[in-house]
């Protein structure tokens, strides 16, 4: 008889003679064990089975935020305090003459000008030259489109030598455009990062390159504005691009928009560069100038603005 069969037959003995035993031996609980084939995992320190544990809390956490990774946090405060719009902030001279501005290109891109516009969604904003403001006025022109009810918008870092979207809006730097372009893919969901600006998604310029312009004039990077055009009939998707006349990749950008902002500091820039840099561009079938750093007379002195008008080319009237 082995000692498993003794140490059973003493426990009935017991228990005959009266003696109270606990419901569930640790003999019966391992031949159930047995019997279940649970999961177990050794102790080396112990060399006593036991069951595998559930997956840790971390774990599970480390596995539901996986999915919101590309959900980013814009701390609206700051973005206010460095003179940009946000929403639900209180009226402002600034959103007034964001929303004089942004109302035309809205009009068109959603189709309702005099007459159809290709690809009219996208807008690009850029300028002659750079320190005009162009990168402020697109990252403001494209949260105040946001704040509209029927359009989402996405933002595009497309100024990929000198990218400052990011910088501007308090986030870190982060995969984008250029990672898509380099893959050859079309697929921006991996890297698009949504805001907590309900219709506010950004698209950064992504990993610095060594042949980003290139990559910015590829038969990629056409074929992804073209479905970037063609998506989501709701969406506007706004270009902060490289100034016109520091590169070329602007102007080949501008073959594939429906409307181009030109940027133009008022107190700075040359008339001949202006007229040059529209020059670069007339292929696109829209073209709103606007005046940045406008002194305009008030009763208690001078202040700055925006003045925006239509002037070159078959753009609307």
């Amino acid at each position: 008889m082995s000692l498993i069969e003794q140490a059973a037959k003493r426990l009935e003995q017991l228990r005959q003679a009266g003696v109270d035993l606990p419901e569930e031996p640790a003999v019966a609980r391992s031949a159930e064990l047995k019997q279940r084939k649970e999961p177990v995992f050794h102790d080396e320190t112990s060399k006593v089975q036991q069951p595998a544990p559930l997956p840790s809390i971390q774990a599970q956490e480390r596995k539901l935020t996986t999915s919101n990774q590309n959900q980013v946090s814009l701390n609206l405060e700051t973005i206010q305090a460095a003179g940009m719009l946000t929403p639900n902030a209180a009226r402002s001279q600034l959103a007034d003459e964001f929303r004089v501005i942004k109302r035309p290109l809205i009009s068109n891109a959603m189709g309702k000008g005099t007459s159809p516009i290709a690809n009219g969604n996208l807008i690009m904003v850029t300028s002659a030259l750079p320190g005009e403001g162009k990168s402020f006025s697109a990252v403001n022109l494209a949260i105040s489109m946001a704040m509209e009810l029927d359009n989402t918008v996405m933002l595009v870092d497309a100024d990929v030598a000198r990218p400052s979207v990011l910088n501007m809006l308090g986030l870190p730097a982060a995969k984008g455009l250029l990672d898509v372009l380099e893959e050859n893919s079309l697929d921006i969901s991996g890297v698009l990062l949504k805001t907590n600006i309900e219709k506010l998604s950004i698209l950064p310029s992504g990993t610095p390159h060594a042949r980003a312009t290139e990559l910015l004039a590829s038969d990629t990077m056409i074929r992804l504005l073209d479905d970037m055009a063609r998506r989501y009939s709701d969406r506007i998707i706004v270009f902060d691009s490289p100034p016109l006349l520091l590169t070329t990749e602007a102007r080949v950008l501008a073959t594939h928009m429906g409307q181009v902002v030109m940027v133009v500091n008022a107190e700075n820039t040359a008339q001949a560069a202006v007229k040059q840099a529209i020059t670069t561009i007339e292929s696109c079938p829209v073209k709103m100038m606007v005046l940045n750093q406008v002194r305009v007379q008030k009763s208690d002195g001078y202040g700055y603005g925006y003045g925006y008008g239509y002037g070159y080319g078959n753009e609307k009237k």
